[in-house]
């Protein structure tokens, strides 16, 4: 036999609204109360998405010079000020591992001083989706003015499986006296990556 219960608004014992119905807007709860789900909140029979649950930040801390992989001098970003979200990254010889599948935004900002010489300095990033042979997947850029320029690089990686989806960092174009800035007090050289939701 069904029962069904019709009433506007459900109070405990000390007369304190639970669960309120006014003009089709159900309230849970009041103002400062602890609401606690156990299970899965669904919206329209679909869980609900938790919202950014990794976000984690290095840097380079030592000038790189040439054109190869970036795979030395990089550490998690350590000020005072600065915290991760979540287990934050990996990192092994410049190859960083994901704590979680999901839809990442990998972004670097990568500062270089040219000799002036014609150089296009770049930072590439590389994504690898079988733990083997990377994609370059976007570029950071940086003329030639024998001055100091900061280029940026964003991409989306979905990362479907934690041990085969990895990412790590490239330098190219880089000749004679150019270099990618880097210091271990602040971050001149940095990639960033967070989580925007579930893998697709």
């Amino acid at each position: 036999m069904t029962a069904i219960l019709k009433v506007d608004t459900i109070q405990d014992t000390s007369g304190n609204n639970i669960i309120n119905e006014n003009a089709n807007t159900i309230t849970i709860g009041k103002s400062g109360d602890t609401t606690n789900i156990v299970g899965t909140l669904q919206n329209d029979g679909a869980a609900f998405a938790q919202g950014i649950t990794e976000a984690d930040m290095f840097r380079l801390t030592a000038d790189k010079s040439g054109s190869s992989d970036v795979t030395a001098n990089l550490e998690r970003v350590d000020d005072a000020s600065f915290a991760k979200i979540g287990t934050g990254m990996s990192e092994s010889s410049g190859v960083f591992s994901f704590a979680s599948t999901g839809l990442y935004q990998v972004t670097t900002f990568a500062t270089f001083s040219s000799d002036g010489g014609g150089d296009n300095c770049k930072m590439k990033i590389n994504v690898t989706t079988n733990n083997s042979s990377y994609d370059e997947v976007a570029v950071a850029v940086a003329g030639s003015s024998g001055q100091e320029n900061t280029g940026s690089a964003a991409a989306f990686v979905n990362v479907t499986n934690v041990s085969n989806v990895k990412v790590k960092f490239s330098l190219d174009s880089m000749s004679g006296s150019s270099i990618c800035a880097g210091n271990t007090d602040t971050s001149i050289t940095s990639f960033q990556f967070i989580r925007l939701g579930d893998s697709q």
